[in-house]
Order: C-alpha cells, then structure tokens, then sequence
C-alpha cells in the first residue's frame, strides 16, 4: 500500500486532483490475450464494406489539420459577434477546444463592460470552473483587494481570461489552447473598447503581447496592444497574478507600484 500512497501523491503533487471518469478503471485487467480461433473453425470475414469504411477513414485527424480548423471556426465566430451578448453565445456554443469537455462552465466574463476598465487573466481555476465567474477563488479574492486599493471593484471594472474553460488539473493553458481562443479575445478587446487593458499574471501577458519574455521583465512597463478587429491603440499594463502573490507575498511591494501607475493611468484618461 506504501507504493500506491506514494504514486496518488505524486499525481497530487504533479497537479492532477480530479478523475476524467466516473468510476475508476483497471487498465492492467483490460490487458488480456486475444481469444484463438480452434484450428477447425475458419477465422470470419470481413465484409467489404467494412473493409473499405477502414481503410478510407483515418483513426485520428492529424493535429495541425484539426488545429486550423479549430482555430478558422474559432475565427469565422468572432467575426459575425456584433455585441458582447453575440460573443458570449458564439463562445459557450464553441466546440472546437478540447478542455470545454471536462470543464464544467463556460466562464466568460464578469463586472462591467461600460466601465472600460478591462483586465484579462489566464484561465479558471476549480472555483471558477463551478461558478462560471473569473476570479472568484482565493486568488480572486486577493485581485478584489487590488481593485479596491485604487477604488475599484466590479461593478466599476470588467474582467475576463484568455481561456474560458479550466484545463484539467489547473495546469497552464497550452500555446494550441491559446490559440483556437485568440479570436474570441481579439473581438472581446474591441467589443469592450478598453480605455485601460490589464494583463493579469505572466500567461496572459505572453499570449496577449505576443512575447515570450518573462512576466518580472515586462511588468513595470507601459505598452499598447492592437486587436484586428479595431483601429485603435490600446494603452496595455501588466500586474503579477494574484495566484502567484499568494505564494510570493514578497512581490506585492512591487504590485503595489504597478497598482499605483495604473490608478493614475486611469487617472489620466479621465480628465
């Protein structure tokens, strides 16, 4: 039993915390010989029909085909959102990214898209994937003390992901994940019309900016960013995500900073 013990902490410890499937399965009891024909009885035949559906019908499309496809579907949708109710829809009917099948909601957005204060994370976590809302967990607790520290909350701020669905095991979204999204980021960036966008956490930053630098590199700078879907140039911040402050308090004298430059950006565009 030492053994079993020690392999369920490793999965634990490696990030994996909940079954895909109902009820367990024995792979070791489903490994058994294949059953032999007596020599007597002739081995069945194949109809041809069957034969030809096999040998015409791939096992797996290849990944970079489905890829295209996912992203091109993904792409086509965003395109004919005209609203922000027309994108949400498009998105929670989406079925070309894989971890919305073991997700449980589709968690789109929440606060106040009037308020174009716009900030953007990576992806649900376990709370979030139960409520359907960004940011509701321990680490979305932490982020509402940040918006309050510059007098803001949700009803005054919009917040969103770069995915709208939990990957398996809270792992980080992969770059094919972030991809098939992109176009429905892109549009949800238009639609809102930022006057501020605020990238929370090094994934967005990365997949936002198109940049593979480091988030303690890019934070503390100021950018622009410019979605396909608008003309304009989007003023960009880039702030530590709460998650990880959790486990590194000691960045939060540095969140503070970045905290205070984005209160008089804001600032700023108000007057």
């Amino acid at each position: 039993m030492r053994e079993e013990a020690a392999l369920l902490q490793w999965y634990i410890d490696a990030g994996v915390d909940e079954a895909i499937e109902d009820s367990p399965r024995n792979y070791f009891a489903s490994i058994q010989a294949e059953p032999q024909l007596p020599a007597s009885m002739p081995a069945p035949k194949t109809p041809a029909s069957v034969e030809f559906k096999q040998a015409s019908t791939p096992a797996a499309l290849p990944l970079h085909h489905s890829l295209a496809a996912a992203i091109a579907e993904a792409r086509k949708l965003a395109d004919a959102a005209d609203s922000l109710q027309a994108l949400e829809k498009a998105v929670r009917e989406f079925e070309g990214c894989a971890i919305k099948r073991t997700a449980t909601n589709t968690v789109f957005c929440d606060g106040n898209p009037a308020s174009r204060f716009m900030l953007i994370g990576e992806a649900p976590g376990a709370q979030e994937d139960a409520q359907g809302i960004p940011f509701c967990g321990p680490s979305g607790q932490l982020l509402d003390k940040m918006l309050a520290a510059i007098g803001h909350n949700r009803t005054n701020s919009y917040i969103t992901n770069t995915l709208f669905w939990r990957p398996p095991g809270n792992r980080q979204p992969n770059p094919e994940e972030l991809a098939i999204c992109q176009p429905f980021v892109q549009k949800h960036i238009a639609l809102v019309d930022p006057v501020l966008l605020v990238l929370v956490g090094g994934t967005a930053a990365k997949a936002i900016l198109g940049t593979e630098q480091g988030i303690t590199r890019l934070r503390g700078k100021n950018y622009t960013y410019r979605t396909p879907y608008s003309d304009k140039e989007y003023p960009v911040a880039i702030v530590y995500h709460p998650s990880y402050l959790l486990r590194q308090p000691a960045q939060k004298r540095a969140t503070w900073q970045d905290l205070l430059a984005i209160k008089s950006l804001l600032s700023s565009f108000e007057r």
